[in-house]
């Protein structure tokens, strides 16, 4: 197979937050970005983050997760971290992984950038395999690849900061760290309200509509506990009969 063939496989999915009617979002400066060169036999995949303000940034803090699926089902995986700053207006590569691929495998590459523990961005990147009329999806156990308990916020307004700051902290304090990507979403709703969405495995498992006050965000945190809870041994049963 030719590297042009080969390459068309690459889709590019970079995950965005968008603007959603007239609520704002705020906006970070540094940008990851995965890389993945063609060199011989192998591909060398780099993970890249960029500074694009004059400021200097610090605190922050990476994770680049490799997958790799044989054409007989099997896995493997390469997980990477670690604390970097940035130059105003820096490009700096952060990690490199070569690896070894043909065109029957799958690769998926994530990476995720923090500062001080909250996420700023994130890049994937999926190489598919030369497979055709390939439609059944899969249920696959995250747990050794996988970064444990990590939960992505795209809240809009303040009420919904809110409800994400109390359900980190009481996730924390839970001492729980699910094999799976826990994101808190949200969207318009009746009148000046919004919904907030909570999803697992990029499946919704709990929504609401918000109202402001602490003892009814605490509520709504100790529901999507029990959700979050519900899917998992759902997710576990699901896994466990896997062949």
């Amino acid at each position: 197979m030719s590297s042009f063939h080969f390459f068309q496989n690459i889709i590019r999915c970079v995950f965005l937050l968008f603007y959603v009617g007239s609520f704002t979002q705020e906006k970070t400066d540094v940008n990851a970005k995965v890389v993945v060169l063609k060199k011989d036999n192998f591909l060398d995949v780099k993970a890249q983050a960029e500074n694009e303000s004059v400021l200097f940034k610090d605190e922050l803090n990476y994770n680049l997760v490799v997958l790799k699926k044989s054409k007989e089902e099997s896995y493997s995986s390469n997980k990477q971290s670690g604390q970097f700053s940035l130059k105003p207006n820096e490009k700096k590569e952060l990690s490199l992984i070569r690896l070894s691929l043909n065109p029957y495998e799958e690769l998926r590459v994530y990476l995720f950038i923090k500062h001080r523990e909250k996420l700023i961005d994130k890049d994937t990147l999926v190489i598919l395999p030369q497979k055709v009329g390939v439609t059944k999806k899969e249920v696959i156990d995250e747990s050794e690849f996988i970064l444990k308990g990590l939960v992505i916020e795209e809240a809009k307004t303040k009420v919904g900061k809110d409800f994400y700051d109390f359900f980190y902290q009481e996730y924390l304090l839970s001492g729980l760290k699910y094999p799976f990507i826990i994101k808190i979403k949200e969207k318009p709703g009746l009148r000046r309200t919004t919904v907030l969405i909570i999803e697992a495995d990029d499946n919704k498992v709990f929504e609401f509509m918000t109202m402001p006050g602490e003892d009814f965000l605490k509520q709504a945190v100790k529901a999507t506990m029990a959700r979050l809870s519900t899917y998992s041994k759902q997710r576990n049963k699901l896994l466990s009969y896997k062949i």
